[in-house]
């Protein structure tokens, strides 16, 4: 176990050693200062991003402001019109391919500090888990990367997560026991680092400098999970899952159930800062009693072929028809307030793929729903304009929403403020 008469030690020595990047790090000898604003109108953020996008046509309304017509992605969430807004002509400039897909959150470079761990460090301590990363299917790409760049790993067991949320007395009882030997672990680690900082090349002791900076921001995670282990923990009268769709071809099972309890947990208040990864690769859905005819991946790469496409739209919608399930739940639940969660949650929906069929990172599908926004329109951007706005100008504006004093993201330096506030 770690005393304070030991934490205080650690905190000298970091500061003797001048690893003045590892100084935000601290935070977990002490509660945090948060760049935040009386005037945040949101509390919570939840960022959702497909493996293989959308298929741009029925993603995308032809026509601009409130009066679109509705294409056929959207139509799952027509009783949610007002509660979005569409955005076309948004990405981060950055490189193409499967490979840069965490684009998405991280910006122009991939596997750089993301904008959900940018929330999290700032607003996440007020709740249980500062944030939660979960993907439906098989993770094949990272999402969530730490200020140092480390890919947060996802759950992809709803049962897991469930455990998580609502664990017994007995899981409670064993997390603190993990979490306390793995504390005691790093102590043994940073030792070491110490005694081979005196012994090794300037350029050596940069790497590590880098190497204290991510060890201390396990150690101010687990610190912040050691503290939270005896909280209260919620009830629910939600079942538990029976079995753990983690087959690939129950993929869509699988979202259902985590939407669920996602939006548990937000209800809970257990954290406000959540990720999904909708997963993509070589699985056969059956839809409507129908098996396609190919894989996801596969109708990903459709090469206009109609047949292919038509049956790429069907899943897509599937992934449509459980975000809106999710949507309602948010609008149905209340926080503390009584206030529906969907007034003060940020709903974050889009990809890092543009086109899989081309293998695109640009013109990446994105939706934003609820966070006290105005919304109903297609706010459509011309990409090919000289300073045409960012992907990450967007993320500006929902960070300043939540009260967070946020000036840039990765190439980003302005805000959509003026078309989307």
């Amino acid at each position: 176990m770690i005393t304070e008469s030991s934490s205080s030690s650690r905190r000298h020595f970091l500061r003797a050693a001048g690893i003045t990047v590892a100084l935000p790090a601290l935070e977990s000898f002490g509660a945090p200062a948060k760049a935040t604003t009386s005037a945040a109108k949101a509390k919570r953020v939840v960022c959702i991003g497909t493996y293989l996008g959308f298929y741009q046509p029925e993603f995308f309304p032809k026509q601009t402001g409130s009066d679109y017509k509705t294409p056929t992605l959207l139509k799952p969430l027509e009783n949610h019109r007002k509660d979005f807004t569409v955005f076309s002509g948004l990405d981060h400039r950055a490189p193409n391919g499967h490979g840069a897909w965490n684009n998405y959150l991280c910006g122009q470079s991939p596997n750089s500090y993301s904008f959900d761990q940018m929330i999290a460090d700032q607003l996440g301590q007020d709740s249980r888990f500062p944030s939660i990363q979960l993907s439906a299917g098989k993770a094949s790409r990272t999402m969530s990367h730490t200020k140092q760049g480390v890919a947060l790993p996802m759950v992809h067991r709803p049962s897991v997560l469930f455990s998580k949320l609502f664990a017994s007395p007995e899981d409670r009882a064993r997390s603190e026991y993990l979490l306390r030997t793995d504390h005691s672990a790093l102590d043994v680690v940073l030792d070491d680092a110490k005694r081979l900082q005196n012994s090794v090349s300037a350029a050596d002791k940069a790497k590590l400098e880098e190497y204290f900076d991510s060890l201390r921001e396990v150690e101010r995670r687990m610190t912040r999970q050691i503290k939270g282990v005896n909280d209260p923990v919620p009830e629910t009268d939600y079942p538990m899952p029976a079995y753990d769709p983690v087959s690939p071809s129950l993929q869509l099972e699988a979202e259902t159930l985590m939407y669920d309890l996602m939006a548990l947990a937000l209800e809970t208040d257990s954290t406000r800062v959540m990720s999904l990864f909708i997963s993509g690769l070589g699985q056969v859905f059956t839809i409507g009693g129908e098996t396609l005819k190919a894989g996801y991946h596969a109708l990903s790469h459709h090469g206009n072929d109609p047949d292919a496409i038509a049956d790429l739209i069907k899943v897509e919608v599937e992934h449509m028809k459980r975000f809106n399930s999710f949507l309602d739940q948010l609008k149905s639940k209340t926080d503390v307030n009584g206030e529906p969660l969907l007034d003060s949650t940020i709903v974050l929906l889009g990809s890092g793929m543009g086109d899989a069929s081309r293998h695109a990172n640009s013109n990446l599908p994105t939706l934003v729903a609820g966070g006290g926004f105005k919304h109903g329109q297609h706010i459509q951007v011309d990409r090919k304009e000289p300073n045409a706005p960012l992907l990450g100008d967007l993320y500006l504006t929902l960070m300043q929403q939540l009260g967070m004093e946020a000036n840039s993201f990765s190439n980003a330096s302005r805000n959509l403020n003026h078309l989307f506030s």
